[in-house]
């Protein structure tokens, strides 16, 4: 058999298959973004935490779910953007920790995330925070100047829109990506993911427009979202801003990084929110 008539072939065959596998990515790419979990198997009372249901509608009438943990005295209050995986049953251990610094803290779950009803999508992910936002300004009465907003992973990007498009006090961005774009290229280097790609979450970007005071954490082991993405956003940051390296992988930063990085938590957030 001469060359060529094996080698069209197969040539056939590999091109197919590229292109069956980009659009492949190109339809199903939610699904490889968001990996939501509705069983609820704890609530913050497991860790003896007291703590409110928070119930509202996001601004297209998604009904998004939460928890809200008070401190007994006049305290900053954490707005928590959870990751892309799970829900916040898996989060009680960062409410306990922002409770246990003195803090009230909030943590809600996207839609189709727990009790959240709806599907995730990007837009879908801007309005439930925007919602949760309102909720404690509105009917918790708390001001926007003591409301510290601290993303981790995807959380990241959200909390960046909020900080963008709201006021808060300061902005945490743990174990965060630039944009989805960036991540995609890192995750499929041999595919035009950048051109592919329908979701943005475009955290760099708007690194420019956010005011407030910005702490960026990020570890040099995080093996999901390389170091120098957080190194990127904390360039782009505006000043006052901070950074701290974690240690460890991308889901055991916080519990690794201990007590040196709860004190930097905790003194961020009472700079920034003005403290007790």
């Amino acid at each position: 058999m001469r060359a060529h008539e094996w080698l069209w072939p197969v040539l056939r065959v590999t091109a197919a298959s590229y292109v069956g596998l980009a659009l492949l990515l190109y339809w199903r790419q939610s699904r490889y973004i968001y990996h939501p979990s509705r069983s609820l198997t704890s609530t913050p009372a497991t860790a003896g935490l007291k703590y409110e249901e928070v119930n509202v509608r996001a601004a297209d009438g998604v009904p998004i779910h939460g928890w809200y943990v008070p401190v007994e005295e006049p305290a900053p209050t954490v707005l928590l953007c959870h990751g892309n995986a799970g829900n916040i049953w898996r989060r009680i251990d960062a409410l306990w920790m922002f409770h246990e610094m003195g803090f009230n803290v909030c943590c809600f779950d996207y839609r189709g995330y727990g009790k959240s009803g709806g599907a995730p999508t990007e837009e879908g992910t801007y309005q439930d925070a925007a919602a949760v936002w309102e909720w404690l300004v509105s009917a918790r009465g708390v001001a926007p100047e003591r409301i510290v907003v601290h993303g981790e992973s995807l959380g990241g990007a959200v909390a960046a829109w909020l900080a963008e498009n709201r006021a808060p006090a300061g902005l945490v961005l743990e174990s965060t990506f630039t944009s989805l774009p960036d991540m995609a290229a890192k995750l499929y280097p041999f595919l035009p993911v950048r051109w592919l790609c329908r979701f943005r979450y475009n955290t760099l970007e708007r690194m420019k427009a956010i005011r407030c005071p910005v702490l960026v954490a990020h570890g040099r082991e995080d093996e999901m979202i390389p170091f120098v993405f957080g190194q990127r956003l904390f360039a782009a940051a505006r000043e006052p801003k901070e950074f701290y390296e974690l240690r460890g992988s991308h889901n055991t930063g916080r519990e690794e990084s201990g007590r040196g990085y709860e004190a930097v938590l905790r003194g961020f957030i009472t700079r920034s929110a003005g403290g007790k």
